[in-house]
């Protein structure tokens, strides 16, 4: 019996030293994870950008992820919970990444250092006098509304204009609304400008708008403008009524870009189950503008090259009397031209370095400990840039052949860095087959210009690349606007320098 107390003893011994070891062990491994610095990026250069120079001493989360378009993301709420708990936050540039604006206005974490890499980068140094703005005093007045109808009815749009006497300088706006007097006011996320157009749903509230100056601080607020919705419910028809055609069943618009540049045609195709005789589109400037009927798109598909601004269109599918059955609604045809603000500057591997050096900076700030890592390892990625760079002037050095035509105005900063041309073919959507005069006109271009390859964006549907390329006689290619890796470079766990390298390649069908 003694021989089994004992044995008794020294397994129970055993066993708590074993527990205590593992306990420890799991002790140092949280504390060493909760170590670590949080970073948040915006999209992949940054996340990729930021991992290099971190290493090991951080734990880096990407909030844009493929397939998604990092120019109109929407943050979600699990996005702001992340960013609230992060140490640091690493973004392109304002011009890039619209949508940080109203992050930076929802999070609530006075310790979040942030970090916009290449702003400074992306745009030519402005003159003082664009710039004299900056340092004006502001005089503040009264903000007035316009546009408010005496009332409105579910699914109208609320057409609203904003304005302050004397401002010439400021066009900073946020739009709020609430239900009542006594609600909360919740900010209207991406209206930033002095015009907002809203949806009615079906009860009655309040909307206001205020300025901001240049530090980002309210400068005045409007009053509250009630909006008043009357259904007429149980009530005759008003005579306004009879002018109003209802519509039915359901449109799909497909084709729509993001945004369009000078000289794209814009090729958009409404899509509906609904037997249609007829398509009529109309176009317009703006919301205050009269429609404008485009008496030749009588087809499901509108075709029309962008020029210097945006605009409205609509379409509306008739039937064989004439009668209007469906209606697209308002669509936005974004024009940027991205003049003096070309968001694509981590193409450029000399401009890549600063960006880097401006994430090691801010790594050093908040996590001074890890100084000599962050500086060796920003070191080595930067001699990797630079060896980079050289092989982009190799590979185009003597060439005569220096143009290269794209589907998209995305690789400037290459095209400048290396002394080459592009040119943008524009309009060529993945998703609509480009019309006869398209082709005629994508045809011109390739002999003008000898072109041998039409190159589209990583990720972009090949089907229409190879139409164009049968139809005009040319090849097509990818090339890398990394706005996203690849699936096949994630695949092979290869990353920016191997993209940019692939990108060599590709140029070199054209650049000769």
């Amino acid at each position: 019996m003694k021989y089994k107390w004992l044995r008794s003893a020294m397994l129970t011994l055993v066993a708590g030293t074993a527990l205590t070891a593992c306990s420890t062990g799991e002790t140092e491994k949280n504390s060493a994870e909760e170590d670590k610095v949080s970073i948040v990026t915006s999209f992949y250069p940054m996340y990729e950008f930021a991992s290099q120079v971190a290493g090991d001493r951080a734990d880096i989360t990407m909030m844009v992820g493929g397939g998604d378009d990092p120019h109109h993301y929407e943050p979600s709420a699990k996005d702001v919970a992340t960013v609230n708990e992060a140490d640091l936050f690493v973004y392109s540039s304002p011009e890039m990444e619209f949508w940080t604006e109203s992050l930076f206005e929802t999070v609530e974490n006075d310790d979040l250092k942030i970090v916009s890499a290449a702003e400074g980068i992306n745009q030519p140094v402005h003159s003082e006098e664009e710039h004299d703005h900056a340092e004006e005093e502001v005089e503040t007045g009264a903000i007035t509304i316009k546009g408010a109808a005496e009332h409105y009815h579910s699914g109208d749009m609320v057409e609203l204009t904003a304005g302050m006497e004397g401002n010439t300088s400021l066009d900073h706006w946020h739009w709020y609304t609430r239900s009542n007097e006594e609600a909360e006011w919740e900010n209207i996320p991406d209206e930033f400008d002095s015009e907002l157009s809203y949806l009615v749903l079906d009860e009655n509230f309040e909307i206001k708008a205020e300025l901001y100056g240049e530090d980002h601080e309210v400068l005045t607020e409007s009053e509250p403008v009630t909006i008043t919705v009357d259904n007429h419910e149980g009530e005759e028809a008003h005579d306004h009524e009879a002018e109003v055609t209802e519509t039915s069943g359901d449109v799909t618009i497909a084709g729509l870009a993001g945004h369009y540049h000078t000289g794209d045609t814009v090729t958009i195709v409404a899509e509906t189950e609904i037997e249609i005789s007829e398509w009529q589109w109309s176009t317009r400037e703006n919301e205050e503008a009269k429609w404008s009927v485009a008496s030749d798109q009588t087809t499901e598909q509108f075709s029309e090259e962008a020029g210097t601004e945006g605009f409205e269109l609509q379409g509306v599918g008739l039937d064989s009397e004439g009668n209007e059955v469906v209606n697209t609604g308002t669509i936005e045809i974004m024009v940027e031209n991205h003049e003096n603000e070309d968001p694509h500057s981590w193409l450029d591997p000399v401009l890549v370095q600063e960006q880097v050096n401006e994430i090691r900076d801010a790594l050093i700030e908040i996590d001074p400990e890890g100084e000599e890592i962050y500086t060796e390892n920003a070191a080595n990625f930067n001699d990797r840039l630079k060896a980079l760079d050289q092989e982009f002037q190799e590979a185009f050095e003597g060439a005569e052949d220096r143009t290269f035509v794209v589907q998209h105005q995305a690789f400037g900063y290459i095209a400048e860095r290396y002394d080459l041309e592009q040119i943008a073919v524009g309009g060529l959507s993945t998703e609509v087959e480009p019309s006869p005069s398209r082709i005629a006109e994508i045809g011109k271009l390739v002999e003008e210009y000898n072109v041998p390859v039409i190159y589209y964006q990583q990720g972009s549907d090949s089907s229409i690349a190879q139409t164009i390329a049968s139809e005009t006689g040319t090849e097509t290619a990818v090339l890398h606007d990394l706005e996203s890796l690849s699936e096949e470079l994630q695949s092979e766990n290869l990353g920016y320098i191997e993209a940019m390298e692939q990108n060599i390649e590709s140029l070199k069908l054209s650049i000769k």
